[in-house]
């Protein structure tokens, strides 16, 4: 026999949609649903090697069944926006796989659903129903299968005639008169009240029919049961009637019509996927979809370079605009740094150089004069570790005009990681296959498109300035600072390693003493076990293992008993131990620095990141976590580290960008703002404000900047709700831009999908369309913050290409050698002193013009806690 699939599209996006998380791509098209039909229809192909394969789905007219009874479905929630918008990448999809649909007005998709069964049946072709509606299995026969798909995307069942009567003991057809007694809520079908589905089933089994209840209904037993079957006996048989599937939907179904699924349109697919960020569906497809002459992958001819006197050549036959990418050892530290290979191509001509056949005075020397010559046009991909590579050679690269993992990143900062492959994929079309060196070649090659198409998108984006003046230059900055590292003393290390362990060991004995007992306080079991039974705290949250002692739950009990606030210090302290004091060890290099690795396409704020070690987050809420910067002292005996550091940057740019004139004068005049906001929110004269006063104030303040709600408030500054929402109430009074501006970030942000920074870098919001209220609140928040978060991120890396530049440019000894969110640390060289303060100010508080005045303070000191 020949077999046909017959697909219910509304409830396999519906499945899909619920089981997968929300995805979306960086033009931020939603994909989880089509992500996991795809999947579900590759498979169900796989498995049941269908001759045809047909897909239905509903459409928005009303059917036969609202016609007749009008609250039919009624209730049912509306279908998320973010589900809808993936109906028509489905159906486009399945158009290219060469799948026939099926939709009419006046039916369900499971009319159309039984139509087709029953045509197929009676033509004699085997069918399978792929469904998550159980409504189905009243289709199901000896030649009509239905597969119900259960958790997820992958678990299903298949039932048969014979399977339902054994398994149910009822027929296919009686499964209707089931519902027509029990009713069914998710459509809305009334059924008889009192009659659940065990009871239905007795019934039916018994009798064989809705209609033969009702005619037997005195035998029945159970006065409740009877009396309703009695008193509703229309509403049962009407109940059977709106959930009997027609099978005779006036369509006419022509075999010859119905396409082969061997017919689809394989390059239609592979640019779907690749436009959809689903390359690895591709792999998937049958053999037949990627043939020879439909192959992505661009075999191309490159020559390998082992020796100078062909890099000579090869280097004076490139064009003036070449793409390169390399191989480097040794990146987690800096003393291991090198470079192995690397590719470069022009577009036509494609070399590979091997740096051991060249790593000599003469092979130096010619690859300093091709990558310092400044009218050679360089792109690359994540070029900032090879600089450092380049750096430890003498040779600082000019004419980098572009950078393919910087460019991607500003386009969407949300993925965290930007592969060359994967960009290579999703943005050119190609899938370059081979070896390592035949890899790296290929995508060296491919460069030239992706940069074409990622080029066009900044401009597109309005985000030249923050690419060509910002983010590129940073990497040489940034590249710098590495190389020159931040000097450590191990001496003043080692002496903390000891004061910690004392710290721990004194915090360890504290927290016994108060729960009179020894256990281990790094197990959450254990620490449960002495908080919520021993000590008989409140219980905040469970889990499924116990007791939840996460930070969160600890904040909750701080005022309950005083072995919290023990407990959350001796957390801080073994992390800080673990992190900083045996973590700082681990990476000092041999010439006794830190060489910190700053990342600049991970946040999806625009803030930098650093690894190895992180220094971007030393907790400096207790001492001992303040101390760990004793540790970071200048490069010479004279040196001094001076720390510059903005003031209330996102507080500034926040009046900036809502253009709020009372907070924009009290800036202009120099007025804490802190204590502006709390005269202005308890109503006080400002030189009567108290330090509680203004302590709130901040609160309020930094809370707006993060999107805070009343409830949040409250918790964070232990009042009542009504007292936060009298605060906040206030406070947009006495700053009515601001409301406004965060209203119509808010609304701006539903619209287009994204934020944007004074910079125009974007940041992709998609929880803001979100049908959930808390994912749609958070999207909220992250609406209101990024533009203010990011633009301080601007403004800092403005800041550092600035004071970079002008060291360089004056030849300044002194080095910028670290920076911390909205501080920038400076090795300086004593009779560079005065001069370096002056050059940071200036640069810093001019790096950009706002309608506020930016501040910087500026701190010096033996060791950057002293500059602190």
């Amino acid at each position: 026999m020949k077999r046909l699939l017959i697909l219910d599209g509304n409830s396999l996006l519906n499945r899909a949609f619920y089981a997968i998380p929300l995805l979306s791509t960086n033009e931020g098209i939603y994909t989880n649903a089509v992500y996991g039909f795809t999947n579900m229809l590759i498979k169900m192909r796989e498995d049941f090697k269908p001759d045809y394969i047909v897909s239905t789905f509903d459409r928005k007219a009303p059917t036969f069944r609202h016609v007749e009874y009008q609250d039919y479905k009624a209730g049912r929630k509306k279908m998320p926006p973010e589900l809808a918008a993936q109906f028509p990448i489905v159906k486009e999809m399945l158009n290219l796989f060469s799948i026939s649909i099926y939709e009419m007005d006046g039916y369900e998709a499971d009319d159309l659903i039984g139509s087709l069964a029953k045509f197929a049946e009676k033509n004699e072709i085997e069918v399978y129903i792929v469904t998550g509606d159980k409504d189905a299995l009243q289709l199901a026969s000896d030649n009509i299968n239905v597969v119900i798909t259960k958790k997820g995307i992958t678990e299903r069942e298949i039932y048969t005639r014979t399977r339902m009567i054994e398994e149910m003991g009822v027929t296919p057809t009686q499964f209707i008169d089931v519902k027509g007694l029990m009713g069914d809520q998710s459509d809305n079908i009334p059924g008889v009240p009192g009659i659940g589905e065990k009871t239905a089933f007795k019934l039916i089994q018994t009798y064989g029919s809705v209609e033969s209840v009702l005619e037997n209904v005195e035998e029945i037993s159970g006065k409740k049961v009877k009396e309703n079957l009695i008193q509703y006996s229309e509403q049962a048989i009407f109940s059977k009637r709106l959930a009997t599937i027609n099978t005779e939907v006036p369509i006419e179904f022509d075999l010859d019509e119905i396409r082969s699924n061997e017919n689809y349109d394989k390059e239609g697919l592979r640019k779907l996927f690749f436009k959809l960020q689903m390359k690895t569906l591709l792999d998937k497809l049958p053999e037949a979809a990627i043939e020879d002459g439909d192959s992505v992958d661009t075999d191309i001819e490159f020559e390998s370079i082992t020796n100078n006197d062909q890099l000579k050549l090869a280097l004076e036959a490139l064009e003036k605009e070449v793409y390169f990418t390399f191989n480097l050892d040794g990146i987690s530290k800096y003393s291991l740094i090198n470079i192995k290979s690397i590719f470069i191509s022009d577009g036509n001509k494609n070399y590979e150089i091997v740096f051991e056949g060249i790593n000599n005075e003469e092979g130096i020397s010619i690859i300093r004069k091709f990558f310092e010559d400044d009218n050679v046009k360089k792109i690359s991909h994540d070029v900032k570790n090879f600089l450092t590579a380049l750096r430890k050679l003498d040779i600082e690269m000019k004419g980098l005009v572009f950078d393919t993992a910087l460019a991607a990143y500003l386009i969407d900062s949300s993925k965290g990681t930007y592969p060359l492959l994967t960009l290579v994929n999703e943005y050119v079309g190609e899938d370059p296959k081979g070896d390592d060196t035949v890899m790296n070649m290929k995508l060296c090659f491919h460069m030239k498109k992706l940069y074409s198409y990622l080029k066009t998108k900044i401009e597109e984006a309005g985000m030249e300035k923050l690419l060509y003046e910002v983010e590129l230059p940073l990497t040489l900055v940034l590249s710098s600072m590495e190389e020159y590292g931040f000097k450590v003393n191990s001496k003043i290390l080692d002496e903390l390693s000891v004061k910690f362990k004392n710290e721990i060991e004194e915090s360890q004995k504290t927290i016994y003493e108060l729960a009179d007992e020894e256990f281990n306080i790094n197990s959450p079991k254990q620490l449960g076990k002495i908080l919520f039974e021993k000590l008989d705290l409140p219980v905040v949250k469970k889990t499924k293992t116990g007791y939840s002692t996460n930070a969160e739950v600890l904040e909750k009990l701080s005022d309950k008993h005083p072995i919290i606030d023990k407990i959350t210090y001796f957390r801080q302290l073994t992390k800080i131990y673990s992190t900083y004091i045996e973590g700082l060890k681990a990476v000092i290099d041999e010439d006794g620095c830190i060489h910190s690795n700053f990342n600049q396409t991970v946040t999806t704020t625009g803030r930098l990141s650093s690894t190895e070690p992180n220094l971007q987050n030393i907790p400096i809420k207790y001492e001992m976590g303040r101390e760990i910067r004793k540790v970071f002292i200048p490069r010479e005996k004279d040196d001094v580290i001076l720390s510059a550091d903005y003031s209330q940057i996102e507080l500034r740019v926040l009046a900036h960008i809502a253009n709020d004139e009372n907070m924009i004068d009290a800036f202009k005049h120099d007025i804490d703002i802190h204590t502006k906001t709390a005269s202005e929110v308890f109503k006080t004269p400002l030189d009567e404000v108290t330090k509680l006063m203004r302590s709130r104030a901040k609160a309020v303040n930094f809370g707006i900047v993060y999107g805070i709600s009343d409830f949040s408030l409250s918790q964070d500054l232990h009042i009542t709700k009504k007292e936060a929402k009298e605060y906040m109430d206030i406070y947009f009074e006495r700053y009515p831009k601001i409301r406004e501006f965060m209203d119509n970030i808010v609304k701006e942000a539903g619209k287009d999908g994204y934020v944007t920074t004074i910079l125009n870098r974007r940041r992709f919001i998609p929880e803001i369309t979100a049908s959930n209220k808390i994912v749609k609140s958070l999207g909220e928040r992250l609406a209101m913050n990024a533009p203010i978060q990011g633009s301080a991120a601007d403004i800092i890396k403005m800041a550092m290409v600035s004071v970079y530049n002008t060291l360089k440019e004056k030849k300044m000894k002194s080095k910028l050698i670290l920076q911390v969110h909205d501080e920038l640390i400076i090795n300086v060289v004593p009779e560079e002193l005065e001069q370096i303060k002056t050059i940071i100010k200036e640069e810093m508080e001019s790096a950009v013009s706002l309608n506020v005045p930016l501040e910087v303070d500026i701190n010096i000191g033996e060791s950057w806690y002293d500059a602190k």
